[in-house]
């Protein structure tokens, strides 16, 4: 049984930081990523890995304050959040996808394979 599962999320207050990790399970993935969405929105790509490390892929509004690296001895994704601002605020998802892609593909939810449950980041002013 596959299952993502996300821990890390928390209160913090702007311009802090935090660490989110999604341990996978199952089986391994090629490409994962973190998703999010604020209430009222639709849920918005943040970050991609391919297998290797090799292709790291950001959201514009999150590029040069996230950094999202794998642990593949571990199965284990992780995105660390730098300068937190109020607007990233929101639940963080965990996705992965079976296979690799390229190309504008990799920042749709349809994607992505499995997901995990989220995890709410709330960052205060």
């Amino acid at each position: 049984q596959v299952q993502l599962v996300e821990s890390g999320g928390g209160l913090v207050q702007a311009g802090g930081s935090l660490r989110l990790s999604c341990a996978a399970s199952g089986r391994t993935f090629s490409r994962m990523g973190w998703f999010r969405q604020a209430p009222g929105k639709e849920r918005e790509f943040v970050a991609a890995i391919s297998w290797n490390s090799a292709g790291t892929y950001y959201a514009t509004s999150v590029k040069g304050r996230f950094t999202i690296s794998r642990d593949n001895t571990k199965n284990t994704v992780y995105l660390q959040m730098n300068s937190l601002n109020p607007e990233d605020t929101a639940v963080y998802y965990c996705a992965a996808a079976r296979t690799g892609a390229s190309g504008s593909v990799i920042y749709s939810t349809e994607a992505y394979d499995y997901w995990g449950q989220g995890t709410q980041v709330t960052v205060s002013a």
